[in-house]
């Protein structure tokens, strides 16, 4: 489907008739074919590798040769998410989607943990349930390489331009992003988007009133007032929780880190490799939990903003580690959950514990 004369080409999704050509291009990407022998087949990724990439093509062509549409890419991302939940957690239970419409369009907005897995589970939760999937926001500080732009654009992701520095180009791209988003409702697609930029890695949700004045830069163009145009958006915050975070340490040494020392010094793949270990990495048991229709949405930004974090807080699922970690009594903080939990903080120095444990808390303290 063309985009009022493909305004949108730049950030947008591929379109059914582009599906096949991108393959094409995926399946011709080098380091795409490369990064998949070296996951596959690591014994042979040195110097047999050569003899192998070719057979990877082949073997790609035939497994995607009947993936011609959007659909079809969604059912194929499906048994890979199926797969991924098999072997990385102990079942995802949803709560809240009964309250929902699947023939509406929504704006979900959520807490933001893992790079990946968050719109995953999202998305996974709807197709189980006979929605339609989401539109998914992705900063383009994670399509640094050509194959995973291919990637994310196949799987209903669009681009937010992160990398736009200069005032006039970051209104203009946060323009075209609002006019999108808008759009996509407008046109029956649901949007998925973070409550801010960059994941709350102290384990405090926090909505950043900036992303809701770059949805109404739309409102503003149509001469809406504020709670008018927001009302029409149809905005249900999503707090998704995650009973183990395979990042957690990473997380907690970056934050002590960066208290200790005053800076973070990003590695050059550190993104990509949060995105594979919050795929793979062990979770235990997930719960997406979909708030409700924000009606009458408030006046400003930050008046939103604090709508949308009292739901996040309020639905946000606790495990025993959550409770453990708060220091409050609950029949679930069994002394087998409290032995686990005292294990994963044991041989952490002691600041990097301090702030794990922390990061598990909060959302514990914040119900409290």
């Amino acid at each position: 489907m063309q985009t009022n004369n493909d305004i949108y080409k730049e950030i947008r999704p591929y379109n059914d008739e582009e599906v096949s050509e991108a393959i094409e291009r995926l399946v011709n990407d080098k380091e795409f074919t490369t990064a998949i022998l070296n996951y596959r087949f690591p014994q042979f990724s040195g110097v047999l590798g050569w003899l192998l990439i070719p057979l990877i093509k082949r073997f790609l062509i035939w497994k995607w040769s009947n993936v011609k549409t959007v659909a079809d890419v969604q059912k194929q991302v499906a048994r890979y998410m199926e797969a991924t939940i098999d072997h990385s957690c102990d079942g995802v239970t949803q709560s809240g989607l009964e309250k929902l419409d699947p023939n509406q369009s929504y704006l979900f907005v959520s807490n933001h943990r893992d790079i990946a897995m968050d719109p995953a589970m999202v998305n996974w939760c709807l197709y189980k349930n006979d929605f339609n999937t989401v539109r998914i926001a992705i900063g383009d500080n994670l399509l640094k390489k050509p194959c995973a732009t291919e990637l994310m654009r196949l799987n209903k992701s669009f681009i937010v331009k992160r990398s736009a520095k200069a005032p006039r180009e970051m209104m203009k791209a946060l323009g075209l992003l609002s006019g999108y988003i808008s759009h996509s409702l407008e046109t029956g697609n649901s949007i998925w988007i973070a409550q801010k930029e960059g994941r709350a890695k102290d384990g405090d949700d926090k909505t950043d009133p900036a992303i809701l004045k770059m949805f109404y830069m739309e409102g503003r163009k149509r001469k809406q007032s504020f709670s008018e145009f927001m009302a029409g958006l149809k905005i249900v915050p999503v707090a998704i929780s995650y009973e183990n975070d395979p990042c957690d340490v990473a997380k907690a040494k970056e934050l002590y880190e960066k208290e200790t020392l005053g800076r973070y010094e990003k590695g050059e793949f550190e993104d990509i490799e949060s995105i594979v270990q919050g795929i793979v990495g062990q979770k235990r048991r997930i719960h997406v939990s979909f708030g409700d229709v924000i009606q009458s949405p408030a006046d400003t930004p930050e008046a939103l903003a604090e709508t949308i974090d009292q739901q996040i807080a309020a639905n946000y699922y606790l495990f025993p580690a959550n409770y453990i970690a708060a220091g409050i009594e609950h029949e679930t903080a069994t002394d087998s959950e409290k032995a686990r939990f005292a294990e994963k903080l044991a041989g952490l120095p002691h600041g990097v514990a301090a702030i794990l444990k922390k990061m598990y808390a909060f959302p514990a303290l914040k119900k409290q």
